[in-house]
């Protein structure tokens, strides 16, 4: 995984969300086992405390758990997944309208241009 950080937000909430993002995507697949915190924090160029601090939230989440002596897992729960994919999609879009409109563009222009560069003619 590849994680670019800003300095505008903490780094463990940033993970939390990247996280989220790809096992919703399915880019972390269902039951997929997760590298141990140490070797994600190596990866990462962060804190081990701050990994862990993001592994403890993305389990309350239920979006990983932790098999004792075996690690920590991606969820398998279809509808959790799902729901995370669906609250991504929904900031996304609403953020996109909202950029759009501040354009000018009404929504059914906002419609017509993304069936034009989506290729939906």
């Amino acid at each position: 995984m590849n994680f670019i950080f800003d300095n505008e937000r903490p780094i463990y909430a940033q993970i939390i969300e990247q996280f989220e993002i790809a096992i919703a995507s399915g880019q972390i697949a269902p039951g997929e086992k997760i590298q141990s915190v140490r070797e994600l924090a190596a990866t990462l160029k962060v804190n081990p405390n701050t990994m862990q601090k993001a592994m403890q939230e993305l389990e309350s989440e239920k979006l990983i758990f932790t098999e004792r002596t075996n690690g920590r897992f991606a969820t398998s729960d279809k509808n959790l997944i799902k729901r995370y994919k669906e609250k991504y999609a929904k900031e996304r879009t609403l953020r996109y309208i909202e950029y759009m409109k501040k354009l000018g563009y009404s929504i059914d222009e906002l419609n017509e241009y993304v069936k034009k560069i989506g290729g939906d003619e």
